[in-house]
């Protein structure tokens, strides 16, 4: 039995990029375990474009993590000790406990999760909040319909590859954008997308011309920036557009630059909606459900992007923002004994 925890907590604000220094790397003794609470040993942690934001201070959809507090980061593990009454020790759970090797816990603040379902780690990406962020942001808040052209962009990182495979199930044409020849063969060849533009090497206003020759009626912004501008130049008439991220934005020493084609929602009669999936978290088991459903079927592929080696999480962070990992990364703290 441990007794001993370490943790990453936030020591600074940064300006920019995120880097190992604005983190604190500490040791601490675990307490003791009160009534109703469980000793959780995290296996995973999640790694996620939103972070950035978290350790930034200013209004935002959640309040800021504060200097001195452990990271905040979703996470899945494994209970090895238990004062409550629905958790038992052998027990994987998933829930928000920080960037830490153990957590001591109410066990109302974490949810059982069944390994022979899935792998643990889909459980921060597909069958976690990424895979709820695509699922009801393409749905709800783009209403993607059978037979409509969906482009998404970030179209190899967790949220916008599973995206892309719900607009394929849906009937949905689908355009992925994606940095690098590797990223759009994965999403052309084993995701099912119908092409894919490589904003790295093609001019991405000219590729959308080649492959939507009709326009845009669903776009899936996960990027911002002149992507975003790219594909508002394409809509279609009384298109919709869904803003989940900006991460080409978010370490930028400047103001966050708009939008400039920002003209083409009137021409078209469109709409451009921003959506955080905290709003949608009490309809999760329907989104998770049906995704399960699809994986057990063959019919929806996920992906982790694995980092071992706990104490390497700041390096393994900044991977999200160089565009490194395909599918969803995580941070792999240890193994389930």
């Amino acid at each position: 039995m441990a007794t001993v925890n370490h943790q990453f907590r936030l020591a600074s604000r940064p300006q920019g990029m995120v880097g190992r220094e604005h983190f604190d790397y500490v040791e601490e003794a675990l307490s003791e375990l009160g009534d109703g609470q469980v000793l959780v040993k995290i296996m995973y942690v999640s790694l996620d474009p939103a972070m950035r934001g978290w350790v930034s201070e200013g209004r935002s959809y959640v309040p800021p993590v504060q200097i001195g507090e452990v990271m905040r980061a979703g996470t899945v593990g494994v209970v090895v000790e238990s004062k409550g009454e629905k958790l038992l020790p052998g027990d994987h759970v998933s829930g928000w406990l920080g960037v830490q090797e153990y957590a001591v816990c109410n066990e109302n603040e974490v949810f059982k999760v069944d390994t022979e379902i899935v792998q643990l780690p889909t459980y921060l990406g597909a069958l976690g909040m990424p895979g709820v962020t695509a699922y009801f942001g393409l749905l709800e808040v783009g209403a993607a319909k059978e037979g409509e052209t969906v482009v998404v962009s970030g179209a190899a990182g967790a949220v916008g590859s599973v995206v892309g495979q719900i607009a394929k199930l849906k009937g949905c044409r689908v355009v992925g954008i994606a940095g690098g020849p590797e990223k759009c063969k994965w999403i052309l060849d084993e995701l099912g997308f119908d092409a894919a533009i490589d904003y790295k090497s093609e001019d991405v206003n000219v590729a959308l011309r080649e492959h939507c020759p009709e326009g845009v009626d669903v776009y899936f912004d996960n990027v911002g920036g002149e992507i975003l501008d790219a594909v508002l130049a394409r809509l279609a008439l009384k298109a919709r557009v869904a803003i989940c991220g900006a991460i080409s934005q978010y370490n930028n020493l400047e103001a966050v630059r708009g939008p400039s084609n920002y003209m083409s929602l009137l021409v078209n009669r469109a709409r451009m909606e921003g959506f955080v999936v905290v709003d949608y978290m009490g309809r999760a088991p329907e989104a998770v459900g049906e995704m399960a459903g699809w994986i057990a079927e063959g019919k929806l592929v996920a992906r982790e992007d694995v980092v071992e080696g706990f104490e390497s999480f700041p390096e393994a962070l900044q991977k999200l923002f160089a565009g490194e990992n395909v599918g969803k990364l995580v941070l792999k703290v240890s193994a389930d004994d």
